[in-house]
């Protein structure tokens, strides 16, 4: 037999059952973005960097690659940072130094044996010549014949090949030198240039940025269209009296401190003396002037190149 009096009291108990299990459900509602989002954290496939350079025996250069390297830990602070070195004859005598850097061959093999499901290869070059043309084939060869290997693989572009690529180290080389260089000096920068021009009009168009912020900033290069004698008339024309080099390179290496700076008659360095000159040499890498490290690093970042995937059609 129920009794009446107890209604309300079974009622309000349902009640506060009902009221407790929807607020439970209300709880784990409001978890579930949080756990999404760990989930999806815990999904993110792994990256890692290659930063490919042509390389350099020459141990005082190498402070423009540790520069570089210290950027890209910086930015990725979690993830691989592997070099590889294009010129095989550089490779075979660290190796015998016992200092070995691999190819990219053997850069991309490393990074999957670290866990690496998205890489970003960054071509460590100053304008996209034939070096550069030949690391995009190297790197696309390898893809092929790993297929899967990894999810992603991103290609950086190299450092100069938009107006405002070429404002941005120009504004960062003419401020490492600030206070250094008087009124009335000129810097002259020494590119490597290719023999049959490629890369000649990115070359140009740096050129111009330069001397739009810097009238008496001269580029030439060891090969390719803009030679020396080029650069001998432009010091007279402009009657200037001292002259600061410095390498429009990666690192100060061999060419550096020989072709540039060398005590051999023919390099720059003499043949400007002999013309009357004054030089003063400043063998700095790009990669040790400030800011440039971080234009690599922005490069990487902004690649959307996957090598892995067909290119879209139009």
């Amino acid at each position: 037999m129920s009794c009446a009096r107890c209604f309300p009291h079974s009622r309000f108990s349902r009640f506060s059952r009902l009221l407790a299990l929807t607020a439970l459900l209300l709880l784990a509602l409001a978890a579930l973005p949080a756990q999404a989002a760990e989930a999806d954290a815990a999904k993110a496939p792994r990256e890692g960097i290659l930063l490919v350079a042509f390389g350099t025996s020459v141990p005082e250069a190498e402070a423009a690659f540790r520069a570089t390297d210290k950027a890209f830990r910086a930015a990725w602070p979690d993830s691989p940072v592997v070099w590889a070195y294009t010129s095989q004859i550089i490779r075979k005598k660290l190796a015998r130094e016992g200092r070995p850097v691999g190819g990219i061959a053997a850069g991309l093999a490393q990074l999957a044996r670290d866990g690496v499901e998205v890489v970003r290869v960054q071509s460590l070059h100053v304008m996209a010549g034939e070096e550069f043309a030949s690391l995009a084939r190297a790197v696309l060869l390898d893809v092929a014949k790993h297929p899967g290997r990894f999810r992603a693989v991103y290609l950086g572009r190299p450092l100069l090949e938009s107006r405002a690529d070429a404002q941005d180290v120009a504004r960062d080389v003419l401020g490492a030198l600030a206070g250094r260089r008087q009124p009335g000096d000129a810097l002259v920068l020494m590119g490597h240039g290719q023999e049959k021009g490629r890369a000649d009009l990115v070359l140009e168009g740096t050129r111009s940025a330069f001397q739009t912020s810097d009238p008496l900033v001269f580029i030439a290069t060891v090969e390719g269209s803009r030679s020396f004698d080029e650069l001998l008339a432009e010091l007279r024309a402009h009657k200037v009296r001292r002259v600061w080099l410095q390498p429009l390179m990666l690192v100060a290496g061999d060419h550096a401190r020989n072709d540039l700076a060398g005590e051999e008659e023919d390099s720059w360095a003499s043949r400007l003396k002999a013309a009357g000159f004054e030089v003063e040499a400043n063998l700095v890498g790009l990669g040790e002037v400030p800011g440039i490290a971080e234009r690599f690093v922005e490069h990487a970042r902004e690649s959307e190149d996957d090598l892995t995937r067909e290119p879209r059609k139009e």
